[in-house]
């Protein structure tokens, strides 16, 4: 299975979800998009494969359907098909019809930032970011990412992850298989409509700096919601290097 990368206006390559983006998937001059290549025999054996599964929770319809009106507002259009394959069509449409990387990313968030009630993310910011250096509000952050966000991405769990003052802290996501990521099977719509506004919207609105790592082997993802400790120490050795 590969999708096939669009880089827009003139090129056109195959990228293979076992490599890494490279830089080029982050340029604001490139716009990518996937499209997935797969034979009836090949989808009949991902549906026969045994895999994790997630059980939905009594909100989860109420969250996919939220999302996805979001989502629709911002593309313009509304998919046919019912459910999260509808949601997966309009994420492609989301990136197809994005001049740039930046513009799919610049949606996404604004399709993030209209989830939340007016204010919320204002106050997060303020009054629970600063508190611990950072520390409550990451952890917090990641366990209320597993409770409301499995139906986007399948089974996860909160993990300690290492910061970058030598201590760990219980303030990150580990997804066993991303589902957005396996049933889009494109590295395009993971970067630009997932990672990249995440990472933002985390930051700049509620924050929290976040990094995520999808592996384009095996599906799984690990958000790293770090501290405001840790980012001071990133920095001060950066300066202190420089």
């Amino acid at each position: 299975m590969k999708p096939l990368v669009l880089l827009r206006p003139q090129t056109a390559i195959s990228w293979n979800l076992h490599s890494q983006p490279s830089p080029l998937l982050q340029s604001r001059r490139f716009h990518v998009s996937c499209s997935s290549l797969q034979s009836e025999s090949e989808k009949a054996k991902d549906n026969s494969a045994s895999r994790l599964e997630y059980k939905p929770g009594i909100l989860d319809d109420f969250f996919l359907n939220s999302f996805r009106s979001k989502l629709v507002q911002e593309v313009g259009w509304d998919s046919e098909k019912p459910g999260y394959d509808g949601l997966i069509e309009l994420a492609n449409r989301l990136l197809m019809k994005s001049r740039s990387n930046a513009d799919a990313k610049d949606a996404a968030v604004r399709i993030l930032k209209s989830l939340f009630p007016p204010f919320l993310l204002e106050l997060y910011k303020l009054l629970i970011a600063p508190i611990a250096g950072g520390k409550v509000a990451a952890l917090m952050v990641a366990r209320v990412t597993v409770l409301t966000c499995q139906w986007l991405m399948g089974p996860c769990t909160v993990n300690s992850v290492d910061l970058s003052n030598g201590t760990s802290w219980k303030s990150g996501v580990f997804v066993e298989k991303c589902k957005y990521l396996e049933e889009s099977k494109c590295v395009g719509v993971c970067i630009n409509t997932c990672k990249l506004p995440t990472q933002a919207f985390f930051k700049d609105y509620m924050g929290v700096p976040l990094v995520m790592e999808p592996n384009f082997s095996d599906y799984s993802c690990q958000l790293k919601h770090q501290t405001l400790v840790s980012l001071n120490h990133q920095l001060f050795a950066i300066c202190w290097l420089t």
